[in-house]
C-alpha cells in the first residue's frame, strides 16, 4: 500500500514589505497639516492666563468683596463728612478706609492665581502646554497686575467722584494722583503675594506669610517703641507699614513725606526682589 505523497515543505520566510513605487511621471509629496501651526509667544500665554483668571470663582468673589469694602465703606464714610473736611485733603480720602481692609482681598487673589494650580496639579498641564516656565509666570504677573490695578483704580475713583458730588465740587484738593498711587500700591501688594505664592506653592502658607508681612509691622511698633535700643526700628516700621503707607498716599500724616513716594518705592523694590526669586526657583525646582 503506497503512502500518499506530501507536498514539499517550504521554509517560512518573513513577509516582505511591498515596494511602493510612484506611478511613472509622479512623485510623493510631503504631508502638510491643514491646521495652521504658529510659533508660540507671550501673547498666547497672556490669552491663556486671561481665560483662567476670568473663569474661576475665586476671582469673582475676591474682587466682588474688594469692591464692596472699598466702595461701601468709602460711601459710608463720605456720608458722614462735611464740606469743611476736604479743604486740604482729596475727595478720595473715604476710599482709604475701605482699602485698609480691601487690600487683603487682592493679596488673597494674588496667591490663588498660582498656588491653586499647584494645589490641584493643573500646573503640570500648564507647563506641558507651555514648557517655557518663565513665560507662564510673566503672563500671570502681567494679567493679575492689570486686573488688580483697573479694579482698584475704578473703586477709588468712583468713591472720589461720588464724594465730590456730595460737596462743593472744585474746592477740594486734586485727587487724581491718589487714584493712581493708591491703586498701584495695593496692586503691587497683590503682585508680591503672587510671587510669594510661586515660591511657597501652598495657598495657606503664602496667604499667612503675606498677612504677617502686612499686619506685623503695624502691630509690632507699639512694643518696639518701649525700648530705647529698638525705638528706631519701631519708628521705621510705623512709617512704612501698609496702613500708614496708604494713609500718606492719600494725604494723611504728620506732614513729612505726604504722597507716599518713599513707601511706594520700598514696596516696588521688595516686590521686584520677590519676582526675581520666583523666577529663579521656578526653573530650579520640579513641578
Amino acid at each position: 500500500m503506497s503512502t500518499p505523497q506530501q507536498p514539499p515543505t517550504q521554509a517560512l520566510q518573513p513577509p516582505v514589505a511591498p515596494d511602493w513605487q510612484a506611478a511613472p511621471g509622479t512623485s510623493f509629496a510631503p504631508y502638510t497639516s491643514p491646521i495652521p501651526v504658529t510659533r508660540t509667544h507671550l501673547g498666547h500665554a497672556l490669552a491663556s492666563e486671561w481665560t483662567k483668571i476670568k473663569s474661576v470663582r475665586s476671582t469673582l468673589w475676591t474682587l466682588g468683596v474688594f469692591l464692596v469694602l472699598v466702595i461701601g465703606i468709602g460711601l459710608l464714610v463720605a456720608g458722614q463728612t462735611t464740606d469743611e473736611n476736604f479743604g486740604n485733603v482729596p475727595y478720595t480720602i473715604p476710599a482709604f478706609f475701605g482699602l485698609v481692609l480691601g487690600q487683603i482681598c487682592l493679596i488673597t487673589l494674588g496667591v490663588l492665581v498660582i498656588s491653586s494650580e499647584y494645589g490641584t496639579g493643573m500646573i503640570r498641564t500648564t507647563f506641558t502646554a507651555s514648557p517655557q516656565r518663565h513665560r507662564v509666570l510673566a503672563a500671570k504677573l502681567i494679567i493679575f497686575f492689570a486686573v488688580a490695578f483697573v479694579v482698584s483704580a475704578f473703586a477709588i475713583g468712583f468713591v472720589g467722584l461720588v464724594t465730590e458730588s456730595m460737596h462743593n465740587a472744585g474746592e477740594g484738593k486734586a485727587w487724581g494722583g491718589t487714584v493712581v498711587k493708591g491703586a498701584l500700591y495695593v496692586s503691587l501688594l497683590g503682585v508680591l503675594a503672587l510671587a510669594v505664592g510661586s515660591m511657597l506653592r501652598h495657598s495657606a502658607g503664602a496667604i499667612t506669610a503675606m498677612l504677617g508681612l502686612v499686619l506685623v509691622p503695624a502691630i509690632l511698633p507699639a512694643f518696639l517703641l518701649l525700648s530705647e535700643s529698638m525705638q528706631w526700628i519701631g519708628e521705621k516700621m510705623l512709617e512704612y507699614n501698609a496702613p500708614n503707607s496708604l494713609a500718606r498716599i492719600f494725604g494723611l500724616g504728620d506732614g513729612n513725606n505726604i504722597g507716599g513716594g518713599a513707601q511706594l518705592g520700598l514696596l516696588a523694590g521688595v516686590t521686584a526682589a520677590a519676582i526675581v526669586g520666583a523666577f529663579v526657583l521656578l526653573d530650579r525646582r520640579d513641578v
